[in-house]
C-alpha cells in the first residue's frame, strides 16, 4: 500500500531523482483532517452500514434467506456480514491511505473467481456495495438518513462544507466502484 509519500518517494527513485512534486504532498497533509474524519465517519457507522446493507439486499431478494438461498441458513448469513464488513474495511483503509493498491491487493484479487467457485450471487453483492456506498457518502458528509437510523443515528458534529468534501466522496465512491467492478 503506497500512501503519497511513499509514491512520490517510489516514483523518485524509479527516475533516480530527488521528491519534486511538493506540492501534491502538501495538499495530502493539508486535507489529511478531512481524510481523518471521513474515515473516522465510516469506521464509527460501520456495523450499521453493513447490517443495512445486507437487510437492504435482501429485501430485494427475499429468495436469499428462504431455504437454498445463499443466506440461509444463519452460518451463510454471518458470512455474508463478514464479507461486506471486509469489503467495508479495505475501502477506509484506501480512503486513509489515498490509494487503491490495498484493496485490490488483499480484498479484490480473486474475489470473483472465489465467488463463482462457493456459488455467492455477485449480483447481491454487488446490490449491498452500492448501498454501502451510498451510506458512505452520507457519512462523509455527516447527512445520515436521520428517519430511518433512529436513536443509533450517529454523527460526527463537524461542520461540513460541502465542497471540501465533494473530493472525498469522489474517491470513497470510485473505490466502492472498483469493488462492483471486480465483482461485475
Amino acid at each position: 500500500m503506497l500512501d503519497a509519500f511513499s509514491r512520490a518517494v517510489v516514483s523518485a527513485d524509479s527516475s533516480t531523482a530527488c521528491v519534486s512534486d511538493i506540492s501534491a504532498l502538501r495538499d495530502f497533509v493539508a486535507n489529511g483532517n478531512r481524510r481523518l474524519d471521513a474515515v473516522n465517519a465510516i469506521a464509527s457507522n460501520a456495523s450499521c452500514m453493513v447490517s443495512d446493507a445486507v437487510a437492504g439486499m435482501i429485501c430485494e431478494n427475499q429468495g436469499l434467506i428462504q431455504a437454498g438461498g445463499n443466506c440461509y441458513p444463519n452460518r451463510r448469513m454471518a458470512a455474508c456480514l463478514r464479507d461486506a464488513e471486509i469489503v467495508l474495511r479495505y475501502v477506509t483503509y484506501a480512503l486513509l491511505a489515498g490509494d487503491a493498491s490495498v484493496l485490490d491487493d488483499r480484498c479484490l484479487n480473486g474475489l470473483k473467481e472465489t465467488y463463482a467457485a462457493l456459488g455467492v450471487p455477485t449480483t447481491s453483492t454487488v446490490r449491498a456495495v452500492q448501498i454501502m456506498k451510498a451510506q458512505a457518502a452520507a457519512h462523509i458528509k455527516d447527512q445520515p438518513s436521520e428517519e430511518r437510523a433512529g436513536d443509533k443515528l450517529r454523527k460526527m458534529g463537524t461542520p461540513v462544507v460541502e465542497d471540501r468534501c465533494a473530493s472525498l466522496v469522489s474517491e470513497a465512491s470510485g473505490y466502492f466502484d472498483r469493488v462492483i467492478s471486480a465483482l461485475s
